[in-house]
C-alpha cells in the first residue's frame, strides 16, 4: 500500500484550505474506531470516516465551515433510519480548520501509522506469489517478496519490496517482531529451510507454506528428523495456506483467501 504520509502530503500540497474531521466517539455498531480520521477540502477528500450517509453529513459540513473560515464544529449522529443507515451505533465527529498545528500533528502521526505496519515476507515470486504480493499491496502493509532469482522478483507492484538473496533464511533472522511469512518457492527443500527458519521465531505473527496435506506431512516428519524441531512448533505451520478445502487453485483465488487468514493473524 502507498504511504499515508505521502498521499497525505500531496493532499495538503494541492489544498490549501481543508477541514480535519475525527472520530471523537464510537459507541455501539459503527463504521469506524474512535481516532479514525479523514480531511475535507472543497473540491476533495482524503481517507475516510466509514462512508455512507454519516461520511456525507461530515463533509458537508466541513465544506461549511471552509466556505464561513469558521475555525471549528461538532457533529454527535445516530446512525438510524433518520440518515438511512441501520448500523445502530452513535458517532461523535469533531470538525475542525486546518492550520499549521494541526498539520503538523497530523503528518506525524501519519509517519507513525506509515512505521507501525506490520510486515509479510513472501518468499518466492512465482504466480501465487505475485499474486499475493498485488492483493496485499491494498492493505496497510508492509509487503516485500524475496527471491533467489531476479527474474521472478519483475513486475512486482511499485510500493512491494524486492529483494534478490542467495540465503533467503537471512530475511527471516532480521525481520521485525510481529511479522509474517509466506513459504512459495520453486523448490519444496528450500521451503522447507525457510519455514523451518520462521518457526525458530517465537514471536511470528504468521508462518504459512503452499503445499498440501501430504506435503504437510512430509516437511513435520524432516523437521522432527533433521530440522530440530518439535511438534509444537510445527503445529504452528499453516499449510495449505487459504485453507485445506480451496477447490479452485488458480493463483488470484488462493492470493484472496490466502490474505484473509494472513490479516486475522496479523490482527
Amino acid at each position: 500500500m502507498s504511504s499515508i504520509l505521502s498521499g497525505l502530503q500531496a493532499f495538503l500540497a494541492a489544498h490549501n484550505a481543508a477541514a480535519l474531521v475525527e472520530v471523537d466517539k464510537a459507541k455501539g455498531s459503527t463504521p469506524r474506531e474512535q481516532g479514525a480520521w479523514m480531511l475535507v477540502s472543497a473540491e476533495a477528500i482524503f481517507g475516510t470516516i466509514g462512508g455512507g450517509q454519516l461520511e456525507f453529513l461530515a463533509i458537508d459540513k466541513a465544506r461549511e465551515l471552509i466556505s464561513l473560515n469558521q475555525a471549528s464544529g461538532a457533529l454527535d449522529i445516530p446512525l438510524g433510519p433518520e440518515i438511512g443507515q441501520c448500523c445502530g451505533g452513535r458517532v461523535a465527529l469533531s470538525i475542525s480548520l486546518m492550520d499549521d498545528v494541526k498539520r503538523a500533528d497530523l503528518l506525524a502521526r501519519a509517519k507513525a501509522g506509515d512505521d507501525e505496519r506490520p510486515h509479510v515476507y513472501l518468499f518466492g515470486g512465482g504466480h501465487v506469489g505475485h499474486a499475493l504480493a498485488t492483493a496485499l499491496e491494498l492493505l496497510p502493509l508492509k509487503v516485500g517478496v524475496v527471491e533467489t532469482r531476479a527474474k521472478a522478483l519483475e513486475g512486482l507492484p511499485d510500493s512491494v519490496v524486492a529483494r534478490l538473496a542467495a540465503v533467503p533464511e537471512d530475511a527471516v533472522r532480521e525481520a521485525p517482531a510481529g511479522s509474517a511469512f509466506v513459504v512459495l518457492t520453486h523448490d519444496h527443500a528450500l521451503d522447507f529451510l525457510i519455514v523451518a527458519e520462521a518457526l525458530k521465531r517465537d514471536d511470528a505473527a504468521y508462518v504459512g507454506m503452499i503445499g498440501s496435506k501430504t506435503k504437510r506431512e512430509t516437511f513435520r516428519r524432516w523437521y522432527l528428523k533433521e530440522g530440530g524441531g518439535s511438534d509444537a512448533d510445527a503445529a504452528r505451520l499453516v499449510c495449505p495456506i487459504g485453507g485445506s478445502d480451496i477447490v479452485d487453485k488458480r493463483p488470484a483465488v488462493i492470493a484472496a483467501l490466502s490474505v484473509a487468514e494472513i490479516v486475522r493473524a496479523l490482527g
